[in-house]
């Protein structure tokens, strides 16, 4: 069985200090959760509140629609991985992922059963007679996901799993997680601060930050639609850029002001934007070299990086306001040289100074 998990206005303090702040959320069975945020922002708390290794102040926590929060954690039918494998030293491979069966009475013919299939699952069948000390990082981080497996819970429960390993190791595990979601039909809940793995691994994607929920959707609506400033900040690399802009109407839509002077027609409804002073928000690959097309704006370039790909360009507008635009792979262009820069209007974002979205006339307010 998987798990549908209700979490209903919890909140968690440490003694004066609120951590958690009457959060709500629905996470699905056999959903693909992430948990995104910066240090500090309460994603570890929350998951280890759903695992029961913190205790819940106010709120309530359930799980195909009985409360858990009451329950300790071996009644919760939850398999954690954490973070520093946890893998007990003086144990074999073997003996680590039968370890929590064996304290159950689970029979030894189950338990070799179900070690035989996470290990050929995970591929870590030569690796069974082997301690952890004679394994490399990628491969502990298996056993402890392989360990998890073989108790067939209703969730499982990931605290920044990838942290540890370097960065090629990083990536390649990530796309086996990946894979390993499709075999193992579960309800999976994975904590990060690393936007790539929240948007290659989510189905819906939590961004967490000051102690709240900031947005809930799917990577592509995170976005492409950030409901916040900080959400347009935290996801999306390089970040987005932001303009101080002033608004006026014409015909229905917003027109920008940029900061030196040049005006941008956007696809932004004017309904219920007062005038006055906005932050423009617009990513990298919606600002291009004019080309031959109507420029926006020009600015000269302070800084190049330079992609494989794609070349970004760090552009400065005649203001002082810098850019960040998207040119070629074999961009010809040099530090110093003035470039005319073309803004797409109908992938902009405009945020308030509470740092609320308005987006394009499909989407509205944020």
């Amino acid at each position: 069985m998987t798990a549908n998990i209700e979490i209903q206005n919890v909140t968690k303090r440490y003694g004066s200090m609120t951590v958690l702040d009457g959060l709500s959320l629905s996470i699905k069975a056999n959903e693909f959760m992430v948990f995104l945020g910066p240090s500090g922002c309460g994603k570890s708390t929350l998951l280890r509140m759903i695992a029961g290794l913190e205790s819940v102040d106010d709120g309530t926590i359930s799980i195909n629609g009985e409360r858990i929060d009451t329950l300790p954690p071996g009644q919760r039918d939850i398999a954690m991985v954490f973070q520093s494998y946890a893998l007990y030293p003086h144990m074999t491979v073997a003996d680590n992922m039968a370890f929590g069966l064996r304290n159950i009475n689970v029979s030894s013919e189950v338990i070799s059963a179900r070690i035989a299939e996470a290990a050929r699952m995970l591929e870590i069948g030569h690796l069974l007679e082997r301690k952890p000390g004679q394994l490399s990082g990628g491969q502990r981080q298996r056993v402890a996901i392989g360990r998890a497996i073989v108790k067939e819970p209703k969730a499982f429960l990931f605290d920044e799993p990838l942290s540890n390993l370097d960065a090629a190791l990083r990536v390649r595990t990530r796309v086996e997680l990946a894979q390993l979601r499709h075999r193992v039909r579960s309800t999976m809940i994975f904590v990060t601060h690393d936007q790539i793995e929240a948007m290659t691994l989510a189905d819906r994607i939590v961004v967490m930050n000051n102690r709240k929920i900031e947005q809930i959707g799917t990577p592509m609506e995170i976005y492409s639609r950030p409901a916040s400033r900080f959400v347009a900040t935290f996801v999306g690399s390089p970040t987005m850029n932001f303009l101080k802009i002033g608004v006026t109407e014409e015909n229905g839509f917003l027109r920008a002001k940029l900061p030196d002077g040049s005006e941008l027609q956007t696809a932004i409804r004017a309904d219920g934007v007062k005038a006055g002073e906005y932050d423009l928000g617009i990513r990298a690959e919606a600002v291009k070299r004019a080309n031959g097309i109507a420029a926006t704006t020009t600015g000269k370039v302070d800084v190049l990086e330079r992609l494989g790909d794609r070349t970004l360009l760090y552009t400065r507008l005649k203001d002082g306001s810098v850019i960040v635009a998207e040119d070629s792979g074999n961009s010809r262009i040099t530090i110093g040289d003035e470039v005319a820069l073309n803004l797409d209007g109908t992938r902009t974002h405009l945020f308030d100074d509470t740092g609320h979205a308005w987006h394009n006339e499909e989407g509205g307010h944020g």
